[in-house]
């Protein structure tokens, strides 16, 4: 049995109600034809998302659990019977030691693991190493979730002055990104992660999934929001309130134009998925009432 969760809040009901049933009644004009498959899972919990900080390209290694998650995402995908072809991972060492752990609970530790910047986590800028749910409490829920999930506001940028600056930008990895330092973001919304990554996604994965590798994306919170509202055609207001559990991947079927042919499938134990969501949404929401919507898939 593959599952599929999906995190939303109450108003965004409708709309994911209306794209399975969209996609239903395309299925029974056209069965539509799945060409292509990719996996996408943000990485196993981090050191600071235990702490409930934002962590975004500060370098944090993986949580206890975290280690745990990736190596249950490995057993699963070999249960399963999936063989990699290649790996894409962004610079930064939670999602790198995701990808070596599952390959390795896999067997397959020989799969080529591609690291870019362009996969990295949101760039939060001024918020970075700040608690969420101490913000909340000053700010209010609802402006913490607007920094974390919306679509296009920025927060404040960082500067010289914070005291993960250096140790960002002084980082000997930036040095082998496509474009110089200066270059690099000092803040961005949801809009500039989709704006980095879709040039590498189109450029550089999608000719590796159309030569027949299977791909697996082991990115971040964001990278994979953004990534999923692309492929997806999740609206800007909607994907706010998309919610991905850490160490969980996600089956993504594609036509030979890259169109999904069905829904997402989160993959995994449905009660475990449903309470990893909601340990994702309690970090800065605390007292917001969640639904979650569940959809079986028959393998």
């Amino acid at each position: 049995m593959l599952s599929m969760v999906v995190q939303i809040s109450v108003n965004s009901h409708d709309y994911w109600d209306g794209l399975v049933t969209r996609r239903a009644a395309a299925a029974r004009q056209s069965i539509p034809m799945s060409k292509y498959k990719v996996f996408v899972m943000r990485h196993g919990e981090g050191a600071w998302t235990k702490e409930n900080r934002f962590c975004s390209w500060v370098d944090q290694r993986l949580s206890e659990d975290g280690v745990k998650e990736a190596l249950a995402c490995g057993h699963l995908l070999k249960e399963a019977g999936y063989q990699l072809d290649v790996v894409f991972t962004s610079l930064l060492s939670r999602s790198i030691h995701t990808a070596w752990l599952l390959l390795e609970a896999m067997g397959q530790e020989w799969v080529p693991v591609v690291r870019t910047w362009r996969l990295n986590e949101r760039h939060y800028g001024a918020l970075i190493g700040l608690n969420r749910a101490e913000m909340a409490l000053n700010h209010g829920e609802e402006q913490v979730k607007q920094w974390r999930r919306s679509y296009d506001l920025t927060p404040p940028p960082i500067d010289e002055s914070h005291p993960y600056f250096l140790e960002i930008y002084n980082d000997r990895r930036y040095s082998t990104c496509d474009v110089s330092k200066e270059f690099l973001p000092k803040s961005e919304s949801l809009k500039d992660v989709l704006e980095r990554l879709q040039p590498y996604w189109d450029g550089t994965i999608v000719p590796e999934i159309k030569r027949g590798k299977l791909v697996l994306i082991s990115g971040h919170g964001n990278s994979c929001r953004a990534l999923l509202k692309h492929l997806e055609g999740i609206s800007d207001a909607d994907i706010v309130n998309v919610t991905l559990p850490t160490g969980t991947p996600i089956l993504i079927e594609l036509d030979e134009n890259f169109r999904p042919t069905k829904p997402m499938q989160l993959l995994g134990d449905q009660k475990a998925i449903q309470a990893a969501i909601r340990k994702v949404e309690n970090q800065d929401q605390p007292r917001c009432q969640i639904r979650h919507v569940s959809i079986l898939r028959t393998a």
